[in-house]
């Protein structure tokens, strides 16, 4: 097959998955070999399509079918570095969560940019003495102990964004650790022709109907302190002309059925209680639980009635004397 053959075919597949799946997720590739590129096709395999390619061709397909959907021309800013596509049909935030959970851990390389920071630990390192001198070359504080190196305190060894010198690289080398981990990267979401950063997919449909709810009670507060009736506001009109009416029925002998069913609980109490009862059975409880200060009262009953039988006592005293 020929090299324009093989344009032509790339071309072809590029336009009919743009065409046929109208959501997909543009990933940086950097750092992920052949060997996980194809564990994470399997993982994604029924889900979504992985294409990678040159960005010249990708942008040629795509110039070349803008006049057959012109949407896709937001997608040529973001097509640049080391990128390729992920095509799907399904919600893109699982696929995104599924992208990042496939990542490999690797060693950290002389030259390379590390995309963390890291950090080695504090304790016993398995090095035998002789290696003293290359921990004291990069002034890590270190002592023996039972015949091994063991590290003083934390050191803070490589920063985010820097490029990993040669000795950090062997000192992690020798410590077996793998520092950093790849996999592709979302860069960028497009779904039907606007392209959104892939964080907007952690806003939940609740998220939107919170910050939602909050404009509405900001704009009828507004309105009503405004004095200007809007469509947020009318609830809150209609519950106050309620109450209004309420309390005018109440204070005179205009009635409806709503105020009538309030008067006969205004003139029933027991009635009232009931009510109150039934909708707060634990504080009913504690409003009629008797109070400390009313056993108080039962107490100097006792003298009265002493006084009482010592005035019959004395009265029969008197009758008799």
């Amino acid at each position: 097959m020929s090299k324009e053959t093989r344009k032509q075919g790339y071309f072809a597949k590029l336009i009919e998955l743009l065409d046929k799946h109208p959501k997909l997720i543009i990933v940086g590739c950097d750092n992920v070999g052949s060997f996980h590129m194809q564990t994470i096709r399997k993982h994604l395999r029924g889900k979504a399509i992985i294409l990678m390619g040159k960005n010249t061709m990708i942008r040629k397909a795509i110039k070349g079918h803008l006049s057959q959907n012109p949407q896709l021309e937001t997608l040529l800013p973001h097509i640049k570095g080391n990128v390729g596509f992920i095509f799907t049909d399904e919600d893109l935030g699982s696929i995104r969560d599924s992208i990042l959970h496939e990542k490999v851990a690797a060693p950290a390389k002389a030259g390379s940019v590390a995309p963390c920071d890291v950090t080695v630990p504090a304790g016993p390192t398995g090095l035998d003495p002789s290696q003293t001198s290359f921990m004291q070359a990069l002034n890590i504080a270190t002592k023996i102990n039972k015949g091994q190196v063991e590290i003083i305190n934390p050191v803070h060894i490589i920063r985010k964004d820097h490029k990993v010198g040669s000795s950090e690289a062997t000192l992690l080398q020798k410590l077996n650790i793998n520092p950093f981990s790849y996999g592709l990267i979302p860069l960028q979401v497009y779904d039907n022709g606007f392209c959104f950063a892939p964080n907007i997919l952690d806003i939940k449909d609740e998220d939107i109907m919170t910050k939602f709810l909050f404009g509405v009670q900001k704009l009828a507060a507004l309105s009503l302190g405004a004095n200007i009736p809007t469509i947020a506001a009318f609830p809150h009109y209609i519950a106050n002309a309620y109450r209004n009416l309420l309390s005018i029925s109440l204070a005179s002998d205009y009635t409806f059925d709503r105020a009538e069913k309030l008067k006969e609980l205004l003139a029933n109490p027991d009635a009232l209680a009931a009510m109150a009862a039934a909708s707060e059975p634990q504080a009913a409880a504690v409003a009629a639980a008797p109070a400390p200060e009313e056993k108080a009262p039962a107490k100097p009953a006792e003298p009265e009635k002493k006084e009482e039988e010592e005035e019959e006592e004395g009265g029969f005293g008197d009758l008799f004397g």
